[in-house]
């Protein structure tokens, strides 16, 4: 049985690579890779692949984000945060995130584009994640003994970050 973490490894994998050769080399991610080569050597490499490997629409716009929700739901599967008497499973959060994102894209606070397939494609990977992988460990509040895991379940909801296309280029 593969392991939940090469899981998660090999979705953000599979997103970075969308993300690198597929999106606009506005974003933080593609800037910092032709930063850390050259544009002229980014330029060709996404041309190869492109060329070599043509992917539809659905997979460049909506599979990098439902792989990402998709990641935060397995992460974020064994925490709840606790409030008062209420106590919140974490593993919620990233579907209340998507659906944020998006309304923020369709009010035009952040960039990007509002798109139904995103959500459509968001919470069927959340749907997965949170319904199709059975996590065998008890529950504990995220921030009580962060530890590796821990650290890795915050460290993906950061990613997101690496997705943001700047407007302005320095």
């Amino acid at each position: 049985m593969i392991k939940k973490y090469t899981i998660v490894a090999i979705s953000l994998l599979v997103s970075l690579f969308i993300y690198l050769f597929y999106r606009t080399s506005d974003t933080v991610v593609n800037e910092i890779f032709i930063r850390l080569t050259s544009p002229n050597l980014y330029s060709h490499i996404k041309a190869a692949i492109t060329e070599a490997l043509p992917l539809n629409n659905l997979i460049i716009y909506s599979l990098p984000e439902g792989l990402w929700i998709f990641c935060i739901t397995l992460t974020s599967k064994p925490y709840y945060i606790s409030l008062n008497n209420w106590r919140f499973e974490v593993a919620f959060f990233p579907l209340i995130l998507c659906i944020s994102l998006e309304l923020l894209q369709l009010a035009h606070i952040t960039n990007g584009r509002f798109d139904y397939m995103d959500i459509l494609v968001s919470a069927l990977f959340w749907l997965l994640g949170n319904f199709g992988w059975k996590d065998l460990q008890e529950k504990q509040e995220i921030f009580t003994r962060p530890g590796l895991k821990t650290l890795i379940c915050l460290a993906s909801y950061s990613i997101v970050y690496l997705a943001h296309v700047n407007r302005v280029i320095n």
